[in-house]
């Protein structure tokens, strides 16, 4: 039977990551030749091609997209044996921001199942606006921050997912007759807000705020009630909500970048662990 090396499973991920073989080989203290040839190995066990030659940017293939979901599944499992098997298991608290529009969908599960793998650290989170989070003053009370930006081409440190943005409402109709379409929407400063009233007024179509929340349960609450609609990332949507189709009239949103960003470049075994455990977990299918 055929097995996977972990080895070769990590080039290849991080060749997707970086979005080349020279760049992958500088980070894996590895020639690119010596990459190369790792995935020539790799395509050779699975017998198919995993990259697009030529592509530029560095494309993968259907069988390469479909490789990566389970490489970063395999490569998450075996750190995470090798830490709960360690003679010296990770320890130490981190201080993670984390965005307020994913502090009630993505981020909790798989921020439990870190605590489950690595008991010995201490997670202290903090939810606010990508904003907040990143400003210059706040920046260094955290030691690793994930945060949301406008332009996927704009990286803040390290560009982990980039996310559509879509139109959203609950199963209930809207409770009147709007002339003005009602917005449910976070504060200013929220990418989502910002993103969707800019699209509104390109395309001239009146709105009006019924709902204002910093929460995204307080939102989706208030839009299953009926009190408007709101923007969000496909990945977040909760399931009471339904993305609104394109015939609504509502403009198209485009895409937002999700990055990593660690303010003290320091050597830190446990930030460095948290940050592939949520790279991974964001990145798997």
């Amino acid at each position: 039977m055929k097995n996977l090396p972990t080895e070769l499973l990590r080039s290849f991920a991080t060749i997707a990551d970086v979005g080349g073989f020279t760049p992958a080989g500088e980070l894996l203290g590895r020639s690119q030749p010596a990459v190369s040839l790792q995935i020539k190995r790799l395509e050779a066990l699975v017998g198919q091609p995993l990259f697009r030659r030529g592509s530029t940017p560095l494309e993968l293939t259907a069988a390469g997209e479909t490789l990566l979901g389970y490489s970063r599944q395999i490569l998450a499992l075996n750190d995470s044996a090798l830490a709960q098997l360690s003679d010296s298991p990770l320890s130490g608290k981190i201080r993670f921001g984390i965005p307020s529009e994913f502090a009630s969908s993505l981020m909790p599960k798989i921020l439990g199942r870190f605590s489950k793998s690595y008991p010995n650290i201490s997670l202290e989170i903090t939810c606010a606006l990508s904003r907040q989070l990143l400003a210059d003053k706040q920046r260094q009370r955290y030691d690793l921050i994930l945060a949301l930006h406008d332009d996927p081409r704009d990286s803040l440190s390290e560009l982990i997912l980039v996310d559509e943005l879509i139109w959203v409402g609950g199963a209930a109709p809207l409770l009147a007759n709007h002339t003005a379409l009602p917005l449910v929407v976070a504060p200013e400063g929220c990418i989502y807000r910002k993103r969707g009233l800019e699209r509104l007024r390109q395309i001239n179509r009146k709105w009006q705020i019924s709902y204002t929340n910093p929460d995204l349960s307080g939102l989706q609450t208030a839009i299953e009630q009926g009190l408007g609609i709101t923007v969000l990332a496909k990945s977040t949507v909760p399931d009471s909500l339904y993305p609104l189709a394109s015939s609504a009239g509502l403009p198209e949103l485009g895409q937002i970048g999700i990055s990593l960003i660690v303010p003290d470049n320091g050597n830190n075994a446990a930030v460095d662990r948290l940050s592939e455990f949520v790279r991974s977990s964001l990145q798997s299918p």
